[in-house]
């Protein structure tokens, strides 16, 4: 049985408001809550049992996805009392695990939207005889990332946490978040205190003189840790530039889930997905964006690469570029919201007193 842990504990705070109700990976993507993509790509890759590394609103998990059935797992789940940090939280669901002490379990952030050949990945844990697998993708700016140096072979030589000269700079490949542990190497994390990987777990494995093995995939490769990304990850899934076997219709420009209302001349286009209950107005414009269930976009708004949240009302000829509406939030109609702002949940923003003139 080929096993993984999913770590989704992660409070979000950098995705606020979008996660102020929602956990991160529950909060949706193309259509569906963003750990499904995570779990559907997971069986198509031959995961038969995932456990659910949770923390953060942990009772949304299971209500949702069972015990995994519908997707063809088996799902179990393990709540931490106290954030435990990425190290700290794969120790703890250790007990869960069925493999034996040699075998390779996948393990996964909760937050990371991959083209990961995920096969490909597990062979290469096996045909190196590492002990810790990871997944490593190249970025043209890499100082926001920890740099993970390799020799020729795929060995990694070192970790380099967020470089910020440019000799410190030695790499242009950052840890991509997917890894392959050997089961027994899980078992020398300590228990009970939080542990980071990035920080701690691989780079004392390293000085010990572990096999750390790095697999460059270069495939589609996005950190949804803000806003912006979201939007612009599920804007990929429903375009197909990211592969997902669980996005519930045809790619293309635009997705809309049954029970979404949109007016015959609405325009969406740009990955643009309208959830279920939701309502579009007639004269609008949706590019690269999610309105989220329930939410209402009234007539002639112009909507750019933002996100809608449930249950949220956009007033008529409203412009919103960049920006995030949050859960139940009301946007009065005639104001123009520009890139990286945010409406709070249940937040109310008056109408404004002057309208766009018919050329805008």
């Amino acid at each position: 049985m080929t096993e993984a842990i999913l770590l989704v504990g992660g409070k979000g705070t950098r995705l606020r408001p979008l996660t102020v109700h929602t956990p991160k990976p529950m909060v949706p993507a193309a259509g569906v809550p963003f750990l499904t993509h995570q779990l559907a790509r997971a069986r198509a890759a031959g995961v038969e049992h995932v456990v659910l590394a949770t923390s953060y609103l942990a009772e949304v998990f299971e209500p949702y996805f069972g015990d995994g059935s519908s997707l063809g797992l088996h799902l179990e789940y393990v709540t931490e009392v106290e954030p435990l940090g990425t190290g700290g939280a794969i120790r703890n669901v250790a007990s869960r695990l069925h493999s034996g002490p040699d075998d390779p379990v996948l393990i996964f952030n909760g937050d990371i939207l991959t083209g990961l050949d995920i096969p490909a990945l597990l062979d290469t844990h096996r045909t190196s005889g590492a002990d810790v697998s990871l997944h490593l993708t190249r970025v043209e700016d890499p100082r926001a990332f920890g740099l993970v140096p390799t020799d020729g072979t795929g060995r990694v030589t070192a970790f380099l946490e967020k470089p910020q000269t440019p000799e410190e700079i030695v790499t242009d490949q950052i840890n991509a978040g997917a890894y392959v542990f050997r089961r027994s190497v899980i078992d020398t994390v300590p228990a009970g205190r939080p542990v980071s990987v990035e920080r701690e777990t691989f780079p004392d494995l390293l000085a010990s003189g572990a096999h750390l093995q790095g697999m460059v995939d270069s495939t589609y490769w996005l950190d949804l840790g803000t806003p912006q990304a979201f939007v612009r990850g599920s804007a990929d899934l429903v375009l197909g530039r990211a592969p997902s076997p669980a996005v519930p219709g045809r790619t293309g420009e635009s997705l809309v889930l049954p029970g979404a209302v949109v007016a015959p001349d609405a325009k969406l286009s740009g990955g643009t997905v309208i959830a279920e209950g939701a309502e579009v107005g007639a004269g609008t414009t949706v590019h690269g964006s999610a309105v989220l269930a329930g939410a209402v976009v009234e007539p002639g708004a112009v909507i750019t690469d933002s996100l809608i949240g449930a249950g949220a009302r956009v007033g008529a000829r409203t412009h919103l570029t960049g920006a995030v509406v949050g859960d139940a939030a009301v946007v009065g109609a005639d104001n123009e919201l520009r890139e990286g702002t945010r409406i709070w949940c249940e937040a109310t923003l008056p109408p404004a007193t002057i309208r766009f003139s018919s050329d805008r």
